[in-house]
Order: structure tokens, then sequence, then C-alpha cells
């Protein structure tokens, strides 16, 4: 766990970003959000006998500070909740779709999104999950989760979303 945590950090030291002209505001990522996916994931923790689960794991969220693409680490049981269900399921797909909010230019959000999604895949992927199994894709700002025009809407907007690609 130490490694990952690590490994993790590296790659959030190695991610870089642009800036834009607009000024940085507090991180409001959306807590309530972080906690409820956080409480979802610990509460199937490895304590516990399960039955096999054939289910996926719901579409999740990770979100990102104002232009920024590295994973936080609080995001560890997110992705390793998705990362242990990929791996026993290798013939699963999942597609990560990078977003930001609606600030900076259409280009500019489509290269953060992508930097987004691919910084996810690539923490997916230091948990094992085979780099075929993930496509990325950004929709920068084109694929609003909220919308309204404060900052509360742009921290729910700055996300990168894993979701199940396969029929099963």
């Amino acid at each position: 766990m130490k490694s990952l945590s690590a490994c993790l950090l590296g790659l959030m030291v190695l991610a870089g970003c642009s800036s834009t002209n607009v000024k940085p505001q507090a991180d409001t990522t959306p807590k309530s959000t972080e906690s409820q996916q956080a409480n979802t994931n610990n509460a199937t923790g490895s304590n516990q006998q399960a039955a096999p689960d054939n289910t996926a794991p719901a579409a999740h969220s990770i979100y990102f500070s104002f232009d920024q693409s590295d994973v936080k680490n609080n995001y560890e049981p997110v992705l390793q909740a998705n990362a242990n269900w990929l791996k026993k399921h290798a013939d699963t797909k999942v597609v990560l779709q990078g977003n930001t909010d609606e600030r900076g230019s259409s280009e500019y959000n489509l290269a953060l999104g992508n930097r987004r999604a691919e910084n996810t895949k690539k923490a997916l992927s230091m948990l094992g999950v085979a780099s075929k199994n993930i496509e990325v894709v950004s929709f920068g700002k084109e694929k609003p989760k909220a919308a309204c025009h404060e900052e509360s809407c742009w921290a729910e907007n700055r996300r990168a979303d894993i979701v199940n690609n396969s029929v099963n």
C-alpha cells in the first residue's frame, strides 16, 4: 500500500499542466461526493467475506482541483475498487471520460480533460489493470455535470468519470 501511495505521489509530481488566464480559487472539490465514494468503497473492505459480485462497480468520478490533472490520494479507494473488479473481469473495458469546468478555451479544456483521464488511466494501470482495457476520451467542457456559473458547479465539472463500457 505504501508503494502504491508513493507511485501515486510520483504521478502527481510528474503530472504537468499549463495555466490559463483564469485565477485559481480555493480547492472546492465536492467533499460530500468524495466522502460518499470513499465510504461506499470502504464498506466492501477486505475483512468481509461476500458472495462473488458479478456486477461492475457503479460509474465513479475522480474530482480535480482547478487547472490540475493530478489524481489525489483520497481517491485511492475508488481506484482500488475499480481495479480489483477489472482484474477479476479481464475482458471488461472501461472508458475514462475527462471533463473540465467551463472556464478557458475549448482547445485548452479538451487537453486538460485528456490529461485528467490519462492520469486516471496511469493510476489504474499501476494497480494492475491492463492498459488495453482502458480507453481515454476527453469531453473538455462539453458535458457538464452541473449547469450553473459558480464555483460549486465548476467543482462538480472538474472530473474524470470511470464508465464500464462492456455489456455483460
